[in-house]
């Protein structure tokens, strides 16, 4: 059987071990549920982890790590 789902890194940590990395489904739903990769533990719902990954101010290096974890690009900057 496969594995449907997302792995991503968020600001804050699971609130049972700490960790960041969490798993959501493909589909991405609102009301899909986010569960930490290292416990399982349901963290919450990919709505409000949408939220807190936009709104949850970080440091350079912090951001930095989501953004090549979330494979995100960063922000092209003139020179």
């Amino acid at each position: 059987m496969s594995d449907f789902s997302t792995e991503f890194r968020m600001p804050k940590g699971c609130p049972n071990c700490g960790s960041h990395m969490m798993k959501v489904s493909q589909a991405k739903s609102p009301d899909d549920q986010v569960f930490c990769t290292s416990c399982n533990t349901e963290v919450c719902s990919w709505e409000e982890a949408e939220r807190i990954l936009d709104e949850t101010p970080r440091s350079e290096a912090e951001q930095l790590i989501e953004d090549v974890m979330n494979n995100k690009k960063p922000p092209e900057e003139d020179y």
